[in-house]
């Protein structure tokens, strides 16, 4: 995910971390189909690998999973871009950004209630993010949001999936979020309540996969991203 800005992810392609190797035929599968002007949607992947596709701005790219890291709230998934800039997405919620123009580092996310628990809910679910921001490093912003669910949205970027097979959410800060730190060296570091942030879920009897989701860094940095199937997308 190159937001910097992402088009330069599609004039490139995909690697990850000490798989390059491993990753050797997916690169060249990707630059080829770049290279004669098809789309992402189009590109023949290795269904080996698992895949985002992200769009920013109206432009698609796809970043490919690293790894995984065990927590107790959750596993991480460690998505990797072709300059390696790394988004960490926890039960379909962004868990850190890194080597994009605003980064999230050490996010921290509590233990909340499943998808299926809050859908049933009778209120909305109301809880409490903390992140570091950088440039002008901002540690511990916390963010009071409220999760909620609603209608799926007639405007979306979903591809491949009907909009109503999915359980949708909506994802608000109540208030403008509050740094405990600022770095003192940059001056007038940009503040400011996010966009909401939204959530398409498949729920099954027994397990709920966030599928889709919209996502704000900062208010100049908006993106979405989909789980991607090389063969079905």
């Amino acid at each position: 995910m190159n937001i910097r800005p992402l088009c330069a992810i599609v004039a490139t392609t995909l690697i990850v971390s000490g798989c390059a190797s491993g990753m050797s035929a997916v690169v060249q599968t990707v630059r080829n189909a770049f290279q004669t002007d098809t789309g992402v949607d189009k590109v023949q992947l290795n269904p080996q690998f698992r895949y985002l596709r992200v769009t920013i701005e109206g432009r698609a790219a796809l970043l490919v999973l690293g790894y995984v890291d065990k927590d107790g709230h959750g596993p991480i998934e460690v998505y990797y871009s072709a300059q390696r800039e790394t988004l960490r997405i926890q039960n379909g919620r962004i868990a850190g950004a890194v080597g994009v123009t605003t980064e999230w580092r050490n996010v921290r996310l509590p233990e909340l209630p499943s998808w299926s628990e809050i859908a049933s809910g009778n209120r909305p679910l109301e809880w409490v993010r903390v992140r570091d921001v950088m440039p002008a490093y901002r540690y511990g912003l916390r963010d009071q949001l409220v999760l909620r669910p609603i209608s799926a949205p007639e405007k979306n970027e979903l591809r491949g999936i009907d909009p109503g097979d999915l359980v949708w959410f909506e994802e608000k800060m109540q208030t403008e979020p509050a740094a405990a730190h600022v770095a003192t060296l940059i001056p007038d570091p940009p503040q400011g309540t996010l966009s909401a942030a939204r959530y398409a879920v498949k729920l099954e009897k027994d397990s709920a996969t966030v599928v889709y989701g919209e996502q704000c860094l900062a208010a100049n940095l908006c993106f979405t991203w989909q789980r991607w199937n090389p063969q079905k997308p």
